[in-house]
């Protein structure tokens, strides 16, 4: 199963690609798409969908699992980052993949088994995970981060849906 992760960000928005082969995880691709802060937020927001449309085209993922938004105090930027959260939502969903969303906390707990884990602990984690995966972008290692949860959570589903079939026959 090929897994699409995604970070949103108005100004990068993390993207990281694995397969799922059981408990095996394989590192595929990771990157960030940038936006460019002196353009109009529709085009901002045109580049992000693009740039996402490009990714799925290019590696296929079968699967798509995006971070939640957390609420900062400025107001007006957290709108701007939900926008650009839901155009990140968008794209795989009109490329006909299933979307998942997971909180931040819940995110750094399946890749480092602390919710409130440190920015650099998931990156070094991330990397340990996924060998041979040589991301810098902590908008990438994000990214990265969240399809490692997905993945996680999406066996634990298929395993206890079994069980509850054995069980129900």
């Amino acid at each position: 199963m090929r897994i699409l992760g995604l970070d949103p960000g108005l100004r990068h928005t993390g993207w990281g690609v694995v397969e799922s082969l059981g408990n095996r995880l394989r590192h595929i691709a990771d990157g960030v798409i940038h936006s460019d802060a002196e353009d109009d937020l529709a085009d901002r927001l045109a580049d992000l969908f693009q740039g996402v449309q490009a990714v799925i085209a290019r590696h296929a993922p079968e699967e798509a699992a995006v971070e939640e938004t957390f609420v900062n105090r400025n107001p007006a930027s957290t709108l701007k980052l939900g926008q650009a959260r839901g155009v990140v939502l968008l794209a795989p969903a009109l490329a006909g993949l299933s979307v998942a969303a997971y909180a931040n906390n819940v995110v750094k707990k399946a890749v480092v088994g602390a919710g409130r884990a440190e920015k650099n602990q998931v990156g070094v984690m991330v990397r340990m995970l996924l060998p041979g995966c040589l991301t810098v972008s902590e908008d990438a290692a994000d990214a990265l981060a969240v399809a490692i949860c997905h993945a996680h959570h999406r066996t634990s589903r298929a395993h206890m849906a079994q069980a509850r079939a054995k069980a129900a026959s």
